[in-house]
């Protein structure tokens, strides 16, 4: 294993070795690989999704590729390397595990994520701490605020529906939330009116405003039931496109595309793919 990690990183340096190194990966920066880095990560969740371990292997090993990238920008500018990135993990793991590690032991899960959710905030406000120390906090005009109070920690260049999530989770822990599933669907209900009054007074931009709220709330929904928004979200655009891809074979086969076909024609398609999904499923 540490073989082949020393390669993979022996590999990255000479990739990154002006002159006889690749002309691409020699322009890049941090900020520039930061969307492969995003897009690898969903690409793992994709194959996740699909139960495709083949593809997880090579999308775990372009994950990995990501992290090598980063810390060997890092090494360049002489601030930390590959075997500080894992020594902080190790430290990290190790703290944040005291029923493992350390004497606290026989622990119920739902201990040890409030164990662990403690240890977190206590390194979040360490941070936080030498960060101002270091003068390293956010300034005013920077374009963000410096997180403060329960909702500090969530980072702002997550996706919406991840980001949205965890806020609401921080607010839930400090009494700001439901706790009723029904409750939640009532306001989601409730944001949906407000949509439709501002389309009905010709304000569209104010009903675009409402669909934020009401995603805001759909997430909220998908917390309550202990379901990741992002996951069922990915798992219905493969049902969309699944679906769709039926309708298109079957007008194929009467020698039409979707753009020659009518909405009613594609709707029953639509339906006929749903209905053989669910007799496909109760198939023993």
């Amino acid at each position: 294993m540490s073989n082949s990690i020393n390669r993979l990183i022996e590999i990255m340096a000479a990739l990154r070795t002006p002159g006889t190194g690749c002309p691409w990966d020699l322009e890049q920066s941090f900020a520039t690989i930061a969307p492969y880095t995003i897009e690898e990560a969903y690409e793992v969740a994709d194959a996740i999704g699909r139960g495709d371990l083949v593809d997880l292997r090579e999308e775990l090993g372009d994950l990995l590729l990501q992290v090598v990238f980063h810390a060997r920008l890092a090494q360049e500018q002489g601030t930390f390397d590959f075997d500080d990135v894992v020594a902080t993990l190790v430290e990290k793991l190790i703290r944040r595990h005291p029923h493992v590690f350390g004497d606290t032991r026989s622990l119920s899960p739902e201990a040890v994520k409030a164990l662990w959710d403690e240890i977190k905030a206590q390194e979040q406000a360490q941070k936080a701490h030498a960060h101002k120390a270091a003068g390293q906090g956010v300034q005013e005009g920077d374009g963000a605020q410096e997180a403060a109070g329960a909702l500090a920690g969530v980072p702002v260049g997550l996706p919406a529906l991840t980001r949205a999530l965890k806020l609401q989770a921080k607010a839930g822990k400090v009494g700001f939330d439901w706790n009723d599933p029904h409750a939640v669907l009532a306001k989601i209900r409730e944001e949906a009116d407000e949509i439709e009054a501002e389309l009905a007074a010709g304000d569209r931009r104010a009903a675009s405003a409402e669909v934020g709220d009401l995603l805001f709330a759909v997430v909220n929904l998908a917390r309550h039931l202990d379901a990741d928004p992002e996951a069922v979200l990915r798992a219905t655009n493969r049902k969309f496109e699944r679906r769709f891809g039926a309708i298109e074979q079957a007008l194929a086969q009467g020698g039409k595309a979707p753009q020659d076909a009518t909405l009613a024609e594609m709707d029953a398609l639509w339906n006929a793919a749903k209905d053989a999904e669910k007799a496909q499923k109760n198939v023993p």
